[in-house]
């Protein structure tokens, strides 16, 4: 064992006693989750700002909000949760919750229409990175005090500008700026600032936990909420260490230091499987990984270079070599498990069938390529692999390295050939992809779009666009989800964007661990609801 090992195990076991460094144990007590796991991407616990994976795990387990997703039914979407019900009216554009009575907030107050009114209208007017999850609907700085408002203790109205799907709506409630903060509690903490510089290291929710510490790059500690109004969780404490090696991360997990560990490496997954107390479990998580093309170079705006491109990939034998395990291959721009996900994998390594597109292209002896990728391992082989068989093409491929700030600046900039990426949701609806890779009404370099991927591959697309807002509208669920599918398939037909993989999220656990859920691709990781 090595020393940081030793010292995290020691760490756990003073923890547990509440005094100085202890023995190391061997296995965690049975009321007690110790989880290793990368986060030093936390920078802040209020919901009106959190916008990173290990800050949305805390998040989703201290914080509740008006619907949100059941853990161990992930598959039923959203459903009640601070509201018990609600109504829309019959211009669409103003949704009436009602609060359900028994939730309290760590501190002992009440959960009230109050508290869910003063913490969206924060968010709003914060106006932090995740705001647009919510003024997206029409929520500004000015009209929130209209738009926004809690007619009595039991009741929120809130009014769109146009009437979006309910889906739609209730989906982006669910992200973690949805997460209702205790008014009362934050109002006698806050300056100038709303509260937002002391919400960054401490927690007012009603979930089934609290954080009682926090150490930057080291470790989080929660206990449960005394006053959570659900049933009590196993675990009553909650403790996510920050473990960067994947090999010390399988280390402790087979002495039983810890009891879940988050971000073992293929080979280490390989090394446990015959490990008696430990188990591995599979998620399919939301993120992608994708290939796009630069609209503005002309040999990259040739859809018939783009299929062969497309046709000249290897999906099939990366997913199966140095992705084992942890990507599968899927080809559309929603994740599975999200409305109107598109199954279909059209795309396959066809050497004859890539030959035979480019032949038909303007430019039948190919040419020079240069792909921008991340220096991040998993990205480097994928675009060692499109270099090697691209190559067979004809393609004189040429990778440009480097750091994610250097790779997106290009990538914004638009001065790419083929951008290597990833993609993740910013909110569980459908149109938080659709709107990024279906959607850019300005392709000019003025509109500077960077947020959206069509816009940074400079694929002007005015129609599609039209679709993809049409689809934020229909409230008909079957119709909405029926509208993305074909969305999707044109997408794949004509669109310079490649995708690859779908992330799945491979978890160590010890053997008797149950229920543990990341969070598929919808949510973040539930912790109330695991037993061991």
């Amino acid at each position: 064992m090595n020393m940081r090992t030793s010292f995290v195990a020691a760490a756990v076991a003073a923890m547990l006693a509440g005094t100085a460094v202890a023995p190391v144990s061997a296995e965690t007590p049975p009321n007690m989750l110790v989880i290793a796991n990368r986060i030093d991407d936390i920078k802040t616990f209020d919901p009106a700002e959190s916008f990173e994976f290990a800050g949305a795990d805390v998040s989703r387990n201290v914080y509740e909000k008006l619907v949100n997703f059941d853990p161990l039914d992930l598959d039923a979407g959203f459903g009640p949760q601070l509201a018990e019900s609600w109504e829309i009216s019959e211009d669409g554009m103003t949704i009436t919750f009602t609060m359900a009575e028994g939730h309290v907030f760590s501190s002992g107050n009440p959960v009230t229409a109050k508290d869910a009114e003063y913490s969206l209208r924060r968010a709003v007017l914060l106006n932090k990175t995740p705001s647009f999850i919510l003024t997206q609907f029409g929520f500004t700085a000015d009209n929130v005090e209209e738009t926004i408002k809690a007619t009595d203790d039991m009741t929120l109205v809130i009014t769109l500008d146009k009437p979006y799907a309910l889906s739609f709506v209730l989906n982006c409630l669910t992200a973690t700026i949805g997460g209702i903060v205790d008014s009362e509690t934050v109002m006698a903490n806050a300056g100038e600032d709303m509260g937002n510089e002391w919400l960054r290291t401490s927690t007012a929710g009603s979930g089934p936990y609290k954080v009682v510490d926090w150490k930057p790059n080291e470790s989080v500690l929660m206990d449960l909420n005394p006053n959570y109004g659900g049933e009590k969780p196993a675990m009553e404490r909650v403790i996510v260490q920050h473990i960067q090696e994947s090999a010390t991360q399988r280390l402790m997990l087979e002495r039983g230091d810890i009891d879940v560990a988050r971000n073992l490496s293929p080979e280490d997954v390989a090394g446990l499987a015959d490990v008696d107390s430990v188990k591995i479990i599979d998620e399919l998580r939301g993120r992608l990984m994708y290939f796009s093309a630069n609209q503005k170079v002309e040999m990259m705006a040739d859809p018939k270079v783009i299929e062969a491109l497309k046709y000249a990939t290897d999906y099939k034998g990366m997913a199966d070599s140095f992705l084992s395990g942890q990507y599968t291959v899927h080809q559309a721009f929603l994740p599975l498990t999200f409305l109107g996900a598109l199954e279909d994998k059209p795309f396959s390594y066809d050497m004859e069938a890539a030959k035979a597109a480019l032949a038909e292209s303007s430019f039948p002896d190919c040419g020079p390529i240069k792909i921008s990728v991340r220096e991040a391992q998993e990205r480097l082989d994928i675009a060692q692999s499109l270099q090697n068989t691209w190559g067979q093409l004809g393609c004189e491929v040429e990778l440009i390295v480097g750091t994610g700030a250097q790779t997106l600046d290009r990538y914004r900039a638009r001065e790419h050939d083929i951008y290597l990426g990833a993609w993740g949701p910013d909110y569980p609806d459908p149109n938080t992809n659709a709107g990024t890779f279906a959607y850019n009404p300005d392709n000019s370099d003025e509109a500077g779009a960077t947020g959206l991927l069509a816009w940074r591959n400079a694929w002007g697309i005015p129609e599609m666009s039209e679709e993809t807002l049409a689809a934020v509208v229909e409230n008909d669920t079957a119709k909405r989800a029926e509208m993305y599918l074909a969305l999707q398939a044109e997408h794949q037909k004509v669109s310079p964007f490649g995708v690859m993989f779908q992330q799945i999220e491979q978890n160590g656990m010890g053997a008797s661990v149950e229920n543990f859920v990341a969070g598929g691709a919808t949510t973040a990781v539930s912790y109330w609801v695991i037993t061991k």
